[in-house]
């Protein structure tokens, strides 16, 4: 058995029992939405790549309860609210991005 098929039985590798691995995965991942709407709107680009972060890791904690979690849809595991969590971190992914590239442009250059 390799460690890491150990550690995920032992149970100490994972975002959380049920559904509290997709609710965190989803809230960093909205923030990360925030952040990047926020960029957008005014055309900050650390706030842009904090928004952007934000939502990769969101998308990372998703595919990390996905990964570890056992069941399908309807065992109150969390696997569907992880599935929206990948959505919504790959929009605030995309959303960052955007207003990161639209900073850019914007930027004066002395």
């Amino acid at each position: 058995m390799r460690p890491a098929e150990a550690l995920i039985m032992a149970g100490d590798l994972g975002t959380g029992n049920e559904r509290a691995g997709a609710v965190l995965a989803s809230a960093v991942a909205l923030i990360g939405v925030v952040l990047g709407g926020l960029a957008l709107a005014r055309s900050a680009p650390r706030t842009a790549t904090a928004g952007a972060a934000a939502g990769l890791l969101g998308t990372a904690l998703a595919g990390l309860h996905l990964a570890t979690s056992s069941g399908g849809f309807g065992t109150g595991n969390g696997r569907a609210g992880a599935y929206v969590a990948l959505v919504i971190g790959l929009t605030a992914v995309i959303t960052g991005t955007l207003a990161r590239a639209r900073s850019h442009r914007t930027t004066p250059t002395a």
